[in-house]
């Protein structure tokens, strides 16, 4: 919880349940009281030191406390120390105590709630979109989740890259190209000769035009040159995928996501990596041949039955690659490797976790993790939409961010536990007022900034500030949430839950209104307006800390 005062109480902690039973200290925690009322801090060793102990819980709290009671910690940052029903301790701190988090964070700025770096590297990959069409609303409650996690472990201080694989090798591309060289001929969906399957959407007439007129297009990872011949299906696939890649680009820039790296699909084949890996699982006596077939024995892994990786026409089922791509990432040196896909992936994850131990790579079980979530539907005047012209059959991203904002759109579709569905309101991402979640919270910030405009100093000068004012319930309840945030940050990391930062952001703007609605911060007493403008400077350092997780901004003025 606070920086400096919670570490040296969860020494003392530790020293005093180390008396008790030697060892028990490696478990030191606190908790939060379910009631404000009850306290600060909330400790329950004593239940469970009760049994090896062999007394009762309430003389085990008892000891404790007076240990606790005894220790310099307690005596400096701790008001009272309370036992509660069977053997809770309930602590009470000082409100020096609540304080210096104010300090911590004007002291720390932009990097309050990191932690310091872990010298390990993890590998996040997300969005991965087929190169077919452009990014759908999906792929950006994707974008936007991948993108928060990456800036969510980067906090809790791993090294992450950001990775984009896509699918340039599968019988998609061949529909691509297709539907392309029939609209390049004149051939519309309905017109005879149109292929049964199609990309329908208007964007392929787009790709049909800029490949007859021979032009050129750059993506982040690739550069083409149409022939504009009609005939030539090689070089129509390229454009198409090409073009498609560069709109995708468009897509994500306008979301103000990046990668670091995006891995081809095809690559896997071309290096021998697929074939590598199907003989890494031969040689391991994990396949067999049947009815013309070549099998994994997934269920020696717990798969609910094998899994067929060659087919009888000899090409691959589409998660041997996927265990190919898998083991460059392990080669590659990432420890930690998380994959966020929509749920319909939910099948894949038994058998290439399956195909991973059966290569015998050194690859730990449960690798890689995976973040599924479910789709997202639009609503506008109470009512669901869900054609794009652009698209053809579904509502784009950027359809999305042009109606409302990237804000929006970011704050919004991380605002639920990713495995939840999600309804998208293109009203309320609209509305300027409370029920908007995402304006409220920037409304928070951007009133904290125009509180410290009209003051006029600069908040650097409020560092050494004297705090001791800030005694009301309403400022030790801000000072208190402040707190909370490291904390939150890294629970969010390890739960992959970015809903948690924006839950947090909402209870913190909330706070911080009614402290605001408490006490006026610009008043004639000096030393009462400084301390109080050093809290809500911290408040709006927090507010700008938390949006800048989600890759949401923190305007200075509304």
């Amino acid at each position: 919880m606070m920086l400096q005062p919670t570490q040296e109480l969860l020494g003392g902690l530790a020293a005093a349940l180390d008396e008790l039973l030697p060892g028990a200290g490696a478990k030191a925690a606190f908790e939060s009281p379910k009631m404000a009322a009850h306290g600060d801090l909330a400790c329950t060793a004593a239940m469970q030191l009760a049994k090896p102990l062999k007394l009762n819980p309430r003389q085990v709290a008892e000891r404790l406390q007076a240990a606790l009671a005894a220790s310099a910690p307690f005596q400096r940052w701790v008001s009272a120390i309370d036992i509660a029903g069977p053997g809770f301790i309930n602590i009470r701190l000082t409100p020096a105590a609540k304080q210096q988090v104010v300090k911590d964070v004007l002291q720390a700025g932009a990097s309050y709630g990191a932690r310091p770096a872990r010298g390990q590297r993890m590998l996040v990959e997300f969005v991965s979109a087929n190169p077919t069409g452009p990014l759908h609303v999906g792929h950006g409650r994707q974008a936007a989740l991948g993108d928060a996690i990456c800036n969510l472990f980067s906090s809790q201080g791993w090294q992450v890259h950001r990775e984009f694989y896509y699918n340039d090798a599968g019988v998609q591309i061949q529909t691509l190209a297709h539907s392309t060289q029939c609209r390049a001929r004149g051939i519309r969906p309905g017109d005879a000769g149109w292929p049964e399957v199609a990309y329908n959407g208007d964007y392929i007439q787009d790709i049909a035009n800029d490949f007859l007129a021979k032009k050129t297009v750059k993506s982040d990872d690739r550069e083409f040159t149409a022939s504009g011949d009609v005939d030539d299906l090689d070089s129509i696939r390229g454009f198409a995928v090409a073009y498609l890649r560069r709109e995708q680009d468009l897509d994500l820039q306008a979301f103000q996501v990046r990668f670091d790296q995006y891995y081809l699909e095809s690559s896997l084949y071309t290096t021998g990596r697929v074939a590598a890996t199907v003989q890494k699982l031969t040689d391991a006596g994990k396949t067999y041949e049947q009815d013309g077939a070549l099998w994994l024995k997934s269920t020696d892994y717990g798969d609910d039955k094998d899994r067929v990786m060659r087919k009888g026409d000899g090409s691959y089922t589409y998660f041997v690659p996927d265990v190919a791509y898998h083991i460059t990432k392990w080669e590659r040196g990432f420890a930690r490797v998380v994959n966020i896909q929509g749920t319909d992936h939910h099948g894949t994850i038994a058998r290439v976790r399956a195909g991973l131990q059966a290569a015998n790579v050194g690859i730990p079980e449960g690798y890689p993790d995976y973040v599924l979530h479910t789709m997202v539907r639009v609503v506008r005047g109470g009512e669901e939409v869900k054609i794009s012209k652009r698209a053809g059959s579904y509502v784009t991203l950027r359809d999305l961010i042009e109606w409302t904002s990237t804000d929006a759109v970011r704050f919004f579709l991380l605002s639920r536990k990713p495995d939840t569905e999600y309804i998208f309101d293109i009203d309320l991402a609209l509305a300027q007022n409370n029920d908007n979640p995402v304006y409220y919270v920037q409304y928070a910030h951007a009133r904290i900034c125009s509180v410290l405009s009209a003051w006029g100093g600069e908040v650097a000068d409020l560092k050494d500030t004297d705090l001791s004012p800030l005694d009301s319930p309403q400022a030790q309840a801000l000072m208190l949430l402040i707190a909370k945030y490291p904390d939150m940050l890294t629970a969010a990391a390890e739960g992959f839950a970015p809903h948690d930062v924006t839950f947090y952001l909402r209870e913190l703007a909330a706070c911080y209104h009614s402290y605001y609605d408490a006490e006026r911060i610009l008043v004639d007493d000096d030393a009462v307006k400084r301390a109080r403008l050093a809290l809500v400077a911290a408040t709006a350092q927090v507010l700008h800390n938390g949006l800048a997780m989600l890759g949401v901004s923190a305007p200075r003025k509304m």
